[in-house]
């Protein structure tokens, strides 16, 4: 069983749950199930799990009118139990989100907020987010009590401690949802863009399977985290009755003002940035270590991450996609008033900037009028996955699946009408 919640604070975190673990086991612990932990006998759970309604093809069960992958089972049947207590005055954050809904990211920016005292996000060479990939900072909760880890890396971590779930709001135990002591952090992201970025993710295992397949069991409510609205229908709700323990934030507010976000998640969580850290730029500068063109060029989150294909010559230096982007570099080196080269990263991260950029390049210089009257906001429609969604379903197809889904109020007050 795990600690109770009561023991004395010592408020040293977060701190990176894969360091806690090398440092108390030595790199072994991943090897030895924790057998405080309480999880179902092996034969109980056997036969549970065969009576569980399942989708072999997606690796699912149907756990409390929930589809879940079949591996999380376990873990938060461990999670209701009672195997995590959050710590009294601790300060415990529980990361929540629907897969494919910028859960990385969300990593990414809680850890670098949070940790900023121990680890400054600009100077430091060693800090936690440029040597380890954020799910290495950040602990998947249903993942740790799955394998018979969870209390025991849970106990070792100092407060405050960060965590991360999957899992609807109804799964969660009233220990977590009901507790003054523990907060939850909720990223939603359009149901339709997620529903798209799911299915490029499931490809990777299924490269055969239709968009419309996966689509379909989407407004069935058969396919991960199933039913969608109901997920995140439970933490909007929360956020609504409990705003003082729940945050709900949406990807695409995340991704037109990141800065915004992480100094709304700074104060919920009782940690919000000085007004000297605002003089020193910090609010930036974590932007900045967490930004998409920085995880990306970092090797922990490079060849480790990508498919076999990925890892072939064609997209090394020297092969031809290389030699392909190269020669448009060079191009734009030797011509720049005929040659303009972009980088889709910095498009996500300073959208504006990027338009007006380019508006100078073509001999079309945004006005000041048109300034003022915010055209260049108005030319934003879509960044890094949001409303990607169009290039996959029909208006009929996106309206099909959220009018069936839930009522057009809720729809609507989540801004995620068509």
């Amino acid at each position: 069983m795990g600690s109770t919640g009561d023991e004395p604070i010592i408020m040293a975190g977060p701190v990176p749950f894969v360091d806690v673990v090398v440092d108390n086991a030595g790199g072994a612990v991943a090897n030895k199930a924790d057998p405080g932990v309480v999880l179902p006998q092996e034969e109980e759970y056997e036969s549970f799990v065969s009576s569980l309604p399942s989708n072999p093809k997606l690796q699912l069960l149907r756990y409390q009118g929930k589809w879940l992958l079949q591996s999380w089972v376990p873990g938060i049947i461990a999670i209701q139990r009672g195997g995590f207590a959050p710590r009294r005055g601790g300060g415990d954050v529980v990361l929540a989100s629907l897969p494919k809904c910028g859960t990385t990211w969300l990593k990414a920016l809680a850890f670098a907020t949070m940790a900023r005292r121990a680890h400054p996000p600009a100077g430091d060479e060693q800090h936690p987010l440029l040597r380890l990939n954020p799910h290495d900072c950040v602990p998947s909760m249903e993942k740790l009590f799955a394998a018979g880890l969870g209390s025991k890396i849970m106990d070792a971590l100092p407060s405050p401690r960060l965590m991360a779930t999957h899992v609807h709001h109804s799964l969660l135990p009233a220990s977590i949802t009901d507790n003054p002591h523990c907060k939850i952090i909720y990223i939603c992201r359009d149901p339709k863009d997620m529903i798209v970025s799911l299915w490029h993710f499931v490809r990777r295992r299924l490269p055969e399977i239709p968009f419309l397949e996966l689509f379909e069991s989407a407004c069935e409510g058969r396919c991960l985290s199933s039913p969608i609205w109901d997920h995140i229908l439970g933490y909007w709700n929360a956020s609504k009755t409990r705003p003082e323990t729940v945050l709900f934030l949406r990807y695409e507010e995340l991704l037109h003002d990141p800065a915004d976000s992480v100094r709304k998640l700074a104060r919920f969580v009782g940690q919000p940035f000085s007004p000297e850290e605002e003089e020193a730029s910090d609010v930036e500068d974590i932007v900045r270590l967490c930004s998409f063109e920085q995880m990306k060029n970092l090797e922990v989150n490079r060849a480790a991450g990508l498919s076999p294909a990925l890892q072939q010559n064609a997209y090394t230096n020297g092969g031809p996609i290389w030699n392909h982007i190269v020669g448009y570099w060079n191009a734009s080196k030797a011509r720049p008033e005929t040659v303009l080269f972009l980088r889709y990263e910095e498009m996500l991260q300073y959208p504006i900037d990027n338009f007006r950029k380019l508006a100078r390049f073509v001999g079309q210089p945004f006005s000041p009028d048109e300034e003022e009257a915010g055209v260049v906001m108005d030319s934003w429609t879509s960044r890094g996955g949001a409303g990607d969604w169009t290039n996959h379903m029909t208006p009929e197809m996106a309206r099909h699946y959220n009018i069936d889904e839930v009522p057009e109020v809720y729809v609507k007050s989540l801004a995620y009408h068509s």
